[in-house]
């Protein structure tokens, strides 16, 4: 439900600049990460006063908006010309974090062996900043621009964006008019087999999180009946986990195979070049789940089992039992057949299905004039380097502004080793400080040359 209380300020400051070198990004991703923001609660608001700061050094005009107390969204813009503007779309919240499990405090920033720790630095306070530093810059420079150039920073995408990117295209709707294209996470550089291969992604899994409630006849541990509310959770969980969905390729994940599979060696290239008939062969897809959970996943709808709910004490068997499960389908048809088997597939355990939450899917062209901008100037930037279109497993606030029309791209041209990938949601979130650096640089010719030419 949608917050009814608005929080909005204007401000427009002209003359205080910040140095050059208060555009560092390292040091500005430094002090961005020790702006807690960890979500639950978020506190989102915290970020906009530390981007409100810089807009305020810089004479940027912002405008700022609370969905909630504490759950604030910022955005500016600078004025161009009549060419459909873009959007540099990032979130600001972050997920929760443990010190007593990663090398060094994730709330504070910390350099080591060339790379810069703490929680955010990849999802998305790093991103985040390097849209600022391209945004400061080109207003800097004070150049016609020949479309509106947009900075939105939103809250709540770590819990699904209904306090951040949907709020806002409900109640400040004027903030996307004109917008034709979006720039947001979801995208990178990877090192591959020697090779450096750019994801853009243009779509993504879609979010279909269920709740399974379970009730039946209560009592005591010490005297089981033939069913209870947990057994037939159990149960339900059970189909869920012995009985996968069918694989199926769509035609984006087809294109990302073949892409990945170009030069690649070994017993997988041939079967990424013909991604649709190896999901056939025995032992395939086990195998492809054994190498990387997230390529495996692109080839069926899936549902995880994450949270389970049952009795407050060891001997009472409990009236009630439930569990939430993350499913994510791919985006070839709507969450309404998806749930319709889902309820088919544990109807024999006798538990109700609830919707959580669940969007609407949507694909951007790779056809589209910022896509082929982003692919032109990468394989420019980085000779010998390829582009491939991607479909991500996750989520982002994209799927708000494709429903809106507007072709939506993860993308942040910072290249990674595929191990820096495991501090993301986990522990010892880091990035590399030179490819950071290099990417943030990318990222800024890419937007700029859009915007000018």
């Amino acid at each position: 439900m949608f917050v009814k209380k608005i929080i909005i300020s204007c401000v427009v400051i002209f003359n205080a600049s910040l140095s050059a070198e208060s555009l560092d990004p390292i040091k500005l991703l430094s002090e961005f990460v020790g702006v807690d923001t960890i979500n639950p609660p978020g506190n989102e608001s915290r970020a906009v006063d530390f981007y409100a700061k810089i807009f305020e050094e810089e004479g940027i005009e912002y405008f700022t908006a609370e969905s909630a107390p504490g759950r604030g969204n910022i955005w500016a813009r600078i004025k161009g010309g009549t060419k459909p503007a873009l959007i540099l779309l990032q979130h600001t919240d972050v997920v929760p974090a443990s010190k007593d499990y990663w090398d060094t405090d994730p709330m504070i920033a910390e350099i080591k062996d060339g790379y810069l720790y703490g929680r955010g630095v990849i999802d998305m306070k790093g991103t985040g900043i390097s849209h600022l530093v391209s945004f400061i810059r080109l207003h800097r420079e004070n150049k016609k621009l020949n479309r509106d150039l947009v900075f939105l920073a939103t809250a709540d995408e770590e819990a699904g964006g209904l306090y951040g990117a949907g709020w806002m295209i409900e109640n400040y709707p004027e903030v996307f008019k004109g917008a034709g294209y979006l720039i947001n996470e979801g995208g990178s550089g990877l090192n591959i087999d020697n090779e450096t291969v750019f994801s853009i992604e243009v779509t993504q899994k879609v979010p279909v999180w269920l709740r399974l409630i379970a009730n039946d006849e209560p009592g005591h541990g010490s005297s089981p009946r033939a069913t209870s509310s947990v057994s037939r959770i159990v149960h339900a969980l059970n189909l869920i986990r012995e009985n996968p969905f069918p694989a199926r390729i769509i035609p984006a994940v087809d294109t990302y195979f073949k892409s990945l599979s170009l030069n690649m060696t070994g017993e997988n290239a041939q079967a990424f070049a013909d991604i649709k008939t190896a999901i056939k062969q025995d032992n395939f897809l086990a195998k492809l789940q054994e190498l990387s959970p997230s390529y495996h996943a692109l080839t069926r709808d899936t549902c995880s089992l994450t949270m389970l709910k049952g009795s407050q004490k060891i001997n009472v068997v409990p009236p009630v039992a439930e569990a939430e499960v993350d499913c994510r389908m791919l985006p070839d048809r709507t969450s309404d057949e998806f749930i319709q088997d889902f309820k088919d597939l544990v109807e024999p355990a006798g538990v109700q299905v609830e919707l959580v939450l669940a969007f609407a899917p949507a694909v951007s062209s790779t056809e589209s004039e910022l896509f082929q901008h982003i692919q032109s100037m990468t394989t420019s930037l980085h000779p010998g380097s390829r582009v491939a279109p991607a479909v991500s497993t996750g989520f982002t606030d994209s799927h708000f502004t494709r429903e809106l029309g507007i072709d939506s791209y993860g993308f942040n041209p910072i290249i990674f080793d595929p191990n820096d990938f495991s501090g993301v949601h986990g522990n010892n979130e880091r990035v590399n400080v030179s490819n950071y650096l290099e990417g943030t640089e990318d990222l800024h010719q890419i937007v700029r040359q859009f915007v000018l030419d």
